[in-house]
């Protein structure tokens, strides 16, 4: 069974750095697309970043020049640097990923959250 698992977050003060981790495990045929969303409290969810197959990149507005989102495709991992961290970049972090596991369809697969506190 496929599972993603996020790692990486924590407590920070503003201005200082942080890069989450997202493993992919279990039969894994291909990651396609990748992507870090987050959720605020008292918020929808949001799109951070994303990443395609091939490496392609795209920001949300409130990320770009602060995150950098890459991937390790030999350890099935997305990661996503974090700097210039802000107070409201306080959020639960969830990786996203659409897999292709061996011997089936692909699938679009949620991780559980890291949780991310920048302190003012």
């Amino acid at each position: 069974q496929v599972q993603l698992v996020e790692s990486g977050g924590g407590l920070v003060q503003a201005g200082g750095s942080l890069r989450l981790s997202c493993a992919a495990s279990g039969s894994i045929f291909s990651i396609n697309a990748a992507g870090w969303y987050r959720q605020a409290p008292g918020k929808q969810r949001e799109l951070v970043a994303t990443i395609t197959s091939i490496g392609t990149t795209h920001y949300a507005d409130s990320a770009k020049g602060r995150f950098t989102i890459s991937r390790d495709n030999v350890k099935n991992t997305v990661y996503l640097q974090m700097n210039s961290l802000k107070p409201e970049d306080t959020a639960v972090y969830y990786c996203n990923a659409d897999i292709t596991p061996r011997g089936s369809y692909p699938g679009d697969y949620w991780g559980k959250g890291t949780l991310v506190t920048v302190s003012s």
